[in-house]
């Protein structure tokens, strides 16, 4: 049988498209050699015309024309350095993107014709967009607009709009590479998307790059979901290994290409399930050239708020936030509901003052109509209190007593108020207090007078309101939330109760969700079940859009079968595997006696570290997990087998080979080649639909690889996975 370089060389598409890959590669380095070259350059002359232009600019402010004269130089200069920044941070971009594709020009090729008497067009898609510098197109990114011919799953006629106008096409190929840098591997023709071993293969590499490039991975089912319609909330079932993380940042990064003349990374939020996920996909957004949205664990986003040091309320239910809109409703104030605006010390509003201002709108309801009448009042307030201060001779000393510096920083100009005309005084001290007080303004806005505390005591009886609580009763009052916020996005969300979902909702309340979830990897007590889910961004977006992944791409079709008799039987059926046939799991019952138990255990460890030793000398990484029920049980087991396995806690990344031990609550959205279940015991997993969903959880984490101990009775659960 030839191998495998003698078949390439007499293939000769092959060598057509590695002929073509070398002269794209060797156009992208020139463009990247050229654009270091430019930047160099123009760095080195930008400094000296700076210079230039500086050493020319006199810097006079001995009088008022002097000082004109000055800041217009100053201006012009300004220009110059604003225009070199936009010529720099284009050439700068182009060089990341062409830096990106040097590693992997293009991923695929679709051939299109556009008319019947037309000749076909090859279209190369790749991570990103790059053209040569004739203005021809060398690479599309994957998410533009034609790049939808990739991923349509059709053949023959089909479309793609741009700028709302629909092109008709006729696809005649599509075609799938497996590159490295300038190094053609592999390729191979399809009419549907890929579900073979590239995809396989490719996915691997993913796990051991950290997901990084999964462009060439996406499914039909998958594009549906990154590229679908902008809609206030859309709900992704994904069962586990489907893809739900990759395509929540793919979705992330085809909204910043989309919209990247108006979308900031900032306006994204994006929750994790824990820390180590986050580390875990950290990368991914920018190897495809796009900034990380605003990413946080739950801990985070509180913490962001500045109320992090209070308890999170994760157990908070909806009846606590009926309980505080029932109080809102009939709230009557109390002066010690809120505190003073002070400044540099300087006491700006009292309690009683505030109090005054809220009460001065009896016909509003308490809340955030309320609040905002209010915040006028304290604004009106504040500048009376400001106008007051600029009569005072003292205040007015201080305003003549300022320095140039101080005046430019403060009013923009040199001012030279004669102290004689006191009603030029005046004002000149008004904008001094207003510029040395703004913060009073920013206090205001932000509602910081609200002693949402104290209010909450009042309503629930309870000394310290947990993070949930806080936030929901600061909203009810308020009305504030954030309003630049434009996407949300919440991974594992059948990990979040009612409570937490709702307010989220509301707080996110102008922003649109994309929710991600597999309700049967609800691993904790009083969650939401997606059912809740939908009604909750129903009532609160106006509706909710659903789509489904049922396909793994993680799980060999042995472990897939395993995890998936765990789920019910009419929604077992449509789980299924694209991985090849791999080895069954190990279910093993050990004597309850520890040293027995330890005995085996030790021996499964050794067996993956040897495993890890075997890949290492093949250039690969080989990891193994041993997830346990909790991390008390985490704790117990790593004193036991000692330094050869690692603990992994809160905040710390993946290491890429060897044998890790770690909580199923930190194992959530991870993956790895290897799966050690240590303590499938019936007395951890007994028969309930939690112990269902967490078992299933912990096996789905592996790739090729299961075994699954107990000490002592194995749990029935796999009892009835066999059985079914």
């Amino acid at each position: 049988m030839p191998d495998l370089a003698s078949a390439q060389s007499a293939d000769p598409i092959f060598q057509e498209e590695q002929e073509h890959l070398l002269e794209v590669y060797a156009q992208l380095v020139a463009i990247r050699d050229e654009l270091t070259y430019t930047l160099e350059v123009s760095h080195r002359q930008a400094a000296q015309d700076l210079r230039d232009m500086s050493e020319e600019v006199t810097r006079d402010f001995g009088g008022v024309d002097e000082t004109m004269e000055t800041l217009a130089a100053i201006e012009t200069l300004n220009s110059v350095i604003d225009a070199y920044n936009q010529s720099h941070d284009f050439d700068v971009g182009r060089l990341a993107r062409v830096t990106l594709l040097l590693a992997q020009p293009y991923f695929a090729k679709v051939r299109l014709r556009y008319g019947t008497n037309t000749e076909p067009e090859d279209v190369y898609i790749g991570a990103a967009g790059i053209t040569s510098g004739d203005y021809d197109s060398l690479v599309v990114d994957w998410r533009s607009p034609i790049a939808e011919t990739y991923y349509n799953q059709r053949m023959g006629p089909c479309s793609y709009t741009v700028d709302g106008r629909e092109v008709h096409v006729e696809m005649l190929l599509r075609r799938q590479f497996d590159i490295s840098k300038d190094k053609l591997n592999a390729y191979f023709d399809t009419t549907v998307a890929i579900q073979d071993s590239l995809l396989l293969s490719a996915l691997k590499h993913n796990h051991s790059e950290k997901l990084k490039a999964i462009t060439a991975t996406i499914q039909r089912e998958q594009n549906e979901v990154v590229r679908h319609a902008d809609v206030p909330a859309l709900l992704v079932r994904g069962i586990a290994g489907s893809g739900k993380t990759s395509v929540l940042l793919q979705r992330i990064a085809y909204l910043f290409y989309h919209e990247r003349d108006t979308l900031d990374a900032s306006q994204v939020f994006l929750f994790t399930p824990n820390a180590v996920f986050k580390s875990y996909i950290d990368m991914v957004l920018p190897s495809l050239g796009e900034r990380n949205p605003q990413t946080f664990t739950w801990r985070e986003f509180f913490q962001s708020l500045g109320q992090g040091k209070r308890a999170l309320g994760e157990d908070s239910d909806l009846a606590t936030f009926e309980r505080l809109e029932r109080g809102v409703d009939a709230l009557e104030l109390d002066v010690h509901d809120f505190g003073e605006i002070r400044v540099n010390g300087t006491l700006l509003l009292k309690p009683s003052q505030i109090k005054g201002a809220m009460e001065k709108f009896p016909r509003a309801p308490m809340g955030p109509r309320r609040c905002a009448l209010a915040k006028e009042e304290l604004h009106e307030r504040l500048d009376r209190k400001l106008s007051a201060m600029a009569k005072k001779e003292e205040v007015q000393d201080e305003l003549l007593s300022l320095d140039l510096d101080d005046q430019l920083r403060i009013f923009g100009e040199m001012i030279d108020p004669d102290p004689a005309d006191q009603k030029s005084v005046v004002a000149y001290t008004r904008r001094y207090l207003k510029a040395l007080y703004s913060s009073a303004h920013d206090q205001i806005e932000a509602a910081g007078w609200l002693d949402v505390d104290h209010v909450g005591k009042r309503i629930l009886g309870k000394a310290n309101l947990n993070a949930v609580e806080w936030l929901y009763l600061f909203l009810l009052l308020t009305g504030g939330n954030a309003r630049d916020a434009r996407f949300v996005m919440v991974d594992e969300v059948q990990d979040y109760t009612a409570a937490q979902l709702t307010l989220l909702s509301r707080y996110f309340s102008r922003a649109h969700f994309l929710l991600l979830g597999d309700e049967h990897q609800a691993i904790r007590e009083g969650t939401a079940d997606l059912d809740q889910v939908r009604e909750i961004f129903s009532a609160s977006h106006a509706g909710i859009e659903e789509c489904r992944l049922l396909t793994s791409y993680r799980s060999s079709p042995e472990i897939t079968a395993l995890f998936s008799s765990l789920v019910e039987e009419d929604k077992g059926r449509v789980l299924s595997s694209v991985q090849r046939e791999g080895v069954a799991p190990q279910i093993m019952e050990c004597d309850a006696d520890a040293t027995a138990y330890l005995g085996e255990l030790r021996l499964q460890v050794s067996a993956a570290l040897a495993q890890a030793d075997e890949a290492r000398g093949r250039g690969e990484n080989f990891l193994t997990a041993i997830i346990t029920a909790d991390k008390p049980r985490a704790n117990w087991l790593r004193k036991q087998l000692g330094s050869s396995v690692q603990a992994l806690r809160k905040g710390e990344g993946l290491p890429r080979t060897g044998v890790i031990i770690l909580a199923l609550g930190l194992a959530k959205g991870l993956e790895f080649d290897q799966v050690i279940i240590p303590d499938a015991q019936a007395a951890v997993y007994p028969d309930s639909e939690l112990s269902r969903r967490r078992l299933y959880t912990a096996i789905s984490r592996a790739m090729h690889y299961v075994t699954i101990l107990s000490q002592g009775t194995m749990t029935p659960l796999l009892g009835k996975a066999s059985d079914s």
